[in-house]
């Protein structure tokens, strides 16, 4: 090990902390995005053309805001809301800096994978709802959400692996993280050992998340 990873032996307790400091960017940021893409997704689709809560006014500044935020390159987005970032936490270096730019990032993709989702509900079972005298909030809850639920985990698990991918670009400007450690000091100092470590960790994560994904996904279908 020492012949072929000489510089990550050095560095065991830097990735370390780097995994855990990825993990919590991923884990907060996709609690805190995933309420607010459910909720603009949810908005979205009840409110487009022809929907239950049907307003022509809120479906298009939605749908404009999400188009709009998620034609930003997320490097770009790094640094215009910098100032934004400052603002709520002090500083706009650190992992909890990179909080900010990764939920504004991913929330307006994830709400549109919602959207996405809740569109393959069958038309028909809306009707009948409707038609029994269910109420626009006994439709969200006991048609879109549950119907939907297997397509719902699916593009979370999508939102997910994207949300993780952010985290390294994030780690660019000092965020920390895996990505830091990849570009600071494995791509600076051309330690290609600690680049190559980094990613593989990265990529297990990524794994991990597809399989408990599809596992509950599949659960949820039968």
């Amino acid at each position: 090990m020492a012949s072929w990873l000489p510089n990550v032996i050095h560095m065991q307790s830097e990735f370390v902390q780097a995994t855990w400091q990825t993990i919590y960017m991923t884990l907060i940021s996709s609690l805190v995005a995933g309420v607010f893409g459910l909720a603009t997704g949810i908005f979205l689709i009840v409110s487009q053309p022809g929907g239950i809560l049907e307003d022509s006014f809120l479906y298009g500044l939605l749908d404009k805001v999400v188009n709009i935020l998620r034609s930003i390159p997320f490097i770009i987005l790094l640094a215009v809301i910098a100032p934004f970032t400052r603002y709520l936490v002090g500083t706009t270096i650190g992992t909890t800096a990179a909080l900010v730019p990764l939920i504004i990032g991913i929330f307006p993709f994830y709400a549109r994978q919602i959207q996405n989702a809740l569109t393959e509900i069958d038309p028909g079972v809306v009707e009948a709802a409707e038609a029994s005298g269910s109420s626009p909030t006994e439709i969200i809850f006991r048609v879109y959400l549950r119907e939907g639920l297997p397509d719902i985990i699916r593009v979370s698990v999508v939102t997910i692996i994207s949300l993780i991918g952010l985290t390294t670009m994030a780690g660019a400007i000092g965020s920390g993280g895996l990505g830091d450690i990849a570009i600071s000091i494995g791509y600076a100092r051309f330690e290609n050992d600690v680049t190559i470590v980094a990613m593989i960790i990265i990529l297990v994560m990524v794994f991990i998340v597809q399989f408990v994904g599809d596992w509950l996904a599949k659960r949820l279908e039968h």
